[in-house]
């Protein structure tokens, strides 16, 4: 398994831990930024697409996620801004889908608190999850 790429704001926390003064971590990784090997937009733009992908997580869980990773709120918040109301919502319905399956012949009570916590739990708006429920009927 490759190694996965890495924010600005992470490699620099690396750095520290490894003993490296903060005037050096700079200049190193100004110089990197220079040379385009690291770039806060492209690796916020991947990370974002891949939560979306294999995780179903929400834009606002993402935006926590990548500025946990020390990314610019700049930058966080265009990269969620080219996620749409209409695919965020269609995330929450292919994870509402992917739920719902193995507890359809539940009551509905139970369905709905399933479905609505493991949506809330990636984030996903109230407005969001409503949505879902009137769409599978719940």
């Amino acid at each position: 398994m490759a190694p996965r790429a890495k924010s600005r704001g992470e490699l620099f926390d690396l750095l520290k831990r490894r003993g490296v003064t903060e005037d050096i971590a700079n200049a190193v990784l100004y110089r990197l930024q220079e040379q385009g090997h690291i770039n806060d937009e492209e690796f916020a733009r991947a990370w974002s697409e891949s939560r979306q992908r294999a995780k179903k997580l929400s834009k606002r869980t993402i935006a926590t996620e990548l500025r946990g990773k020390g990314v610019s709120q700049d930058i966080i918040e265009l990269v969620t801004s080219e996620i749409g109301h209409d695919e965020e919502f269609s995330i929450a319905m292919e994870l509402t889908h992917r739920k719902y399956r193995p507890i359809a012949h539940l009551e509905s009570e139970i369905i709905r608190r399933r479905i609505h916590g493991a949506l809330a739990r990636r984030g996903f708006s109230s407005s969001v999850i409503n949505a879902c429920m009137r769409e599978i009927g719940i």
